[in-house]
């Protein structure tokens, strides 16, 4: 018997039952699409967040207060930042404060996330340019005029259909004038980047934070390679007032490699999470196929007792259960692909194509692998036995 024949035969079994097929198919097609679509996710979510962290700059550093030391940060040690001597490769350094507020427009209200307060230079330094309208001027920032440009979502919340620029919103009591709409950004899914609003820190701590310690300092250095040392000048300065203990320097460099590597182990256990299904359809295969073995019992004597050999038989049974896997996982490939184009848990997947060549493979292995046994079974029964088997 030709292999051609062989595969005949495997396919008349399968399309005999066609409910069954069907259902051990979809095992193997819910396995091979959770592992595509996880992985995808997996790596949609660190593209996400990747392009959040290399839009801040990666020329920049931030001083964070640790919460140790019995100090905090200050203008006055922002400024120090600045000092030609000391840092020559600063080319600017944004205090920031930063907290929530309600924004409101004419009866409506809207919970933005993050207020920042903060100087001018703040917009060039952490990639955040204005779409409409303007940034506020050092002079605003000087005098503490109550102005402010708002995110896109905040945009969208209070002034649906409506151009933003020169309207007035109530923030913490006070009026604040909007003077810009900020360009919209990529948001990772778990947080929305354009969710926030913008104004002088004199305002911002007038009307919501006080003069208390800062949130944080960007420091922008003059070039991408001089990151690193720009960070060791700014260590060196602050180390003259501060307890080294009492701030932490992030280096949006090392953040991005640091979250490259976070990200590689979140999906590799997505992809491992996801494979758990796999597996459960290869033991459906495996459970199937022996029924199937069992129900054919005479008609595996007969074909004994007519000469076809034990290898004819093995294949026949292997080749079902193969079909079964692989068609199964091609219908899981699909069906990823489908789901990738929409959404999930607020990330847009990203499809790696090493993800479905190796879950076809596996699915594959796996229509080899768990189909073996019964079709082992199958080869090695007697024809005497066989045939008299009711």
């Amino acid at each position: 018997m030709s292999f051609a024949e062989v595969v005949r035969f495997a396919l008349r079994g399968l399309s005999a039952n066609k409910l069954r097929s069907s259902l051990t198919m979809l095992g193997i097609l819910i396995g091979v699409a959770a592992v595509i679509l996880l992985v995808a996710v997996g790596n949609g979510s660190a593209r996400a967040i990747s392009d959040r962290i290399e839009a801040l700059g990666t020329n920049t550093i931030t001083v964070m207060s640790a919460g140790r030391g019995g100090a905090s940060l200050t203008t006055e040690l922002a400024a120090a930042l600045t000092d030609p001597v000391l840092a020559p490769g600063v080319r600017s350094v944004s205090p920031v404060v930063s907290s929530s507020a309600t924004v409101t427009y004419e009866g409506a209200d809207h919970e933005v996330g993050s207020f920042v307060g903060t100087t001018p230079g703040w917009f060039q330094a952490s990639n955040t340019p204005v779409g409409e309208g303007s940034a506020f001027t050092a002079d605003d920032e000087a005098q503490g005029r109550r102005v402010v440009v708002i995110g896109p979502t905040v945009a969208e919340e209070l002034f649906p259909g409506l151009d933003p620029v020169g309207r007035q919103v109530t923030v913490g009591g006070a009026l604040f004038t909007v003077v810009g709409v900020l360009s919209e950004k990529s948001s990772t899914g778990f947080q929305d980047a354009d969710d926030t609003a913008v104004a002088p820190l004199t305002a911002v701590r007038q009307v919501l934070t006080g003069y208390g310690a800062l949130t944080s300092i960007l420091v922008e250095a003059a070039a991408p390679d001089q990151v690193d040392a720009v960070q060791s000048e700014v260590s060196t300065i602050l180390d003259l007032s501060l307890d080294p203990a009492a701030y932490r320097i992030q280096n949006a460099a090392q953040l991005l490699e640091t979250q490259t590597q976070t990200a590689g182990t979140f999906t590799t256990l997505l992809g491992a999470v996801a494979a758990i299904s796999l597996l459960v359809g290869g033991i459906g295969i495996t459970n199937i196929m022996l029924v199937t073995v069992t129900e054919r019992t005479r008609e595996i004597g007969i074909r004994k007792a007519l000469g076809a050999p034990r290898r004819v038989i093995l294949t026949q049974f292997l080749i079902e259960a193969t079909l079964l896997s692989v068609i199964g996982g091609a219908l899981g490939v699909v069906a990823a692909l489908v789901g990738s184009s929409f959404e999930i848990v607020g990330v847009r997947p990203v499809i790696v194509p090493s993800s479905v060549g190796l879950a076809l493979g596996v699915s594959l292995a796996i229509g080899l692998f768990f189909g073996g046994l019964p079709a082992a079974r199958a080869a090695r029964l007697r024809p005497i036995d066989a045939l008299r088997y009711e």
